[in-house]
């Protein structure tokens, strides 16, 4: 079980990158991007450090805002 855990844990941390990656590409602060969300600054960092898992209807959301392609956050199959 602990190997599934970690394994589903580095697929998070690899989605918070790509999250941090995308919002930097957007040209956006954090700040910026949970205004556009409608969110606190608080949510869009602990998304981006791993810290707070997101569900599909909030990265569809993010994915939006920063101009990407879901595809862009597929991190499972790499």
């Amino acid at each position: 079980m602990a190997s599934l855990q970690s394994k589903y844990s580095q697929i998070y941390l690899d989605l918070a990158i790509r999250l941090r990656q995308a919002r930097e590409e957007a040209g956006l602060t954090q700040t910026q991007a949970a205004t556009s969300l409608g969110k606190p600054q608080s949510f869009v960092s602990k998304c981006e450090i791993g810290q707070r898992r997101i569900d599909f209807i909030e990265l569809k959301a993010f994915a939006s805002l920063y101009g990407k392609d879901l595809n862009f956050f597929d991190v499972h199959s790499q």
